[in-house]
């Protein structure tokens, strides 16, 4: 598919903080994980998003969002094996209801009538219906996943703006190479490793003080 500034431009704002899915509101369970003092610096929060590029749930979601957008199986059956991938009640509640503003908002402005998807299924859907190049989706939306993480993790108090901007330069030939292996849309190849993010998603469900939804 042709690179146009219009495609560069949809993606970005799709993918825009400012874009009305409530991103913000969820840390992933990166909140349980500074309580529990898993994550306490830089270099603890780097490894965290590093294991979930490349084992885990940022992993699989790339995967998702191709398949979606490539057709390689019916959507509905990539949206149930995304949601059986939610490891636990809050992480689900995560993709489902920014899934369904993504949805409500693409369907009233870009006209493309999308409805019941999680989110990296309802993004991949979407990329096909407006024709925009997989590579550039793939690469751009990893980078707001972990662009998201960094700055909740910024929310928490480990790290401050500049040691922020730094570790999102380091993460990008990882982001771009996780967006390449996962552009064949190919689901036999989704799996998620990255146990302890899934246990603190756990944990953060019965948190008692907490300023993050998941």
């Amino acid at each position: 598919m042709r690179r146009t500034t219009e495609t560069v431009l949809t993606l970005t704002q799709w993918l825009s903080p400012a874009f009305p899915v409530g991103a913000f509101t969820y840390s992933h369970g990166l909140e349980a994980a500074f309580h529990a003092g898993w994550v306490t610096d830089g270099p603890t929060l780097k490894a965290w998003l590093k294991d979930l590029l490349t084992l885990g749930s940022a992993n699989a979601d790339a995967h998702f969002v191709a398949a979606a957008a490539l057709g390689t199986r019916p959507l509905k059956e990539v949206d149930d094996m995304a949601r059986a991938f939610a490891p636990c009640s809050e992480r689900l509640l995560e993709a489902e209801a920014q899934g369904r503003a993504y949805c409500k908002t693409v369907s009233a402005v870009w006209a493309r009538k999308l409805d019941g998807l999680i989110y990296p299924v309802a993004f991949g859907a979407a990329v096909a219906r407006e024709k925009l190049p997989l590579d550039l989706a793939l690469t751009l939306y990893l980078q707001a996943f972990v662009t998201n993480l960094v700055t909740n993790a910024q929310r928490l108090g480990p790290i401050g703006q500049t040691e922020a901007q730094g570790i999102i330069r380091e993460i990008t030939p990882l982001i771009e190479e996780t967006a390449r292996e996962a552009a064949d849309g190919e689901l036999t190849h989704v799996a998620s490793a990255a146990f302890l993010s899934d246990i603190s998603a756990m944990k953060h469900e019965t948190q008692y003080s907490r300023i993050f939804r998941s």
